[in-house]
């Protein structure tokens, strides 16, 4: 099983899962993050850490966001590791309540 981010992470990209995280699974778009699934190990280290709230263990995603499991692996092939914390966007605590954000998601 692997960990998977999903839509809150959208647009706030907080990274205060990247320093936790002990095997550097975590890959880095414009506005947003995934999980690595052949990196993840399960340590469920970053869960705790998102103040969005968007890390779920594959097997707990919400019924709504079952796409992001697809999302992360197809997205960790392409964007390059995050390994150090960095801040979050200026508007990120304004972004972080908003639903139905995947139209705004940056390739």
């Amino acid at each position: 099983m692997t960990y998977v981010v999903t839509e809150s992470c959208i647009k706030c990209k907080y990274t205060d899962c990247v320093d936790v995280c002990p095997v550097d699974c975590f890959r880095e778009g414009p506005n947003f993050l995934v999980i690595d699934p052949d990196e993840c190990i399960d340590c469920t280290l970053c869960v705790a850490e998102c103040p969005a709230e968007a890390i779920f263990a594959e097997d707990d995603v919400p019924s709504d966001q079952i796409h992001f499991i697809k999302l992360n692996a197809e997205l960790s092939a392409e964007w390059p590791a995050i390994i150090e914390r960095k801040d979050a966007p200026a508007d990120a605590d304004e972004w972080l309540k908003v639903k139905d954000k995947l139209g705004m998601l940056e390739r």
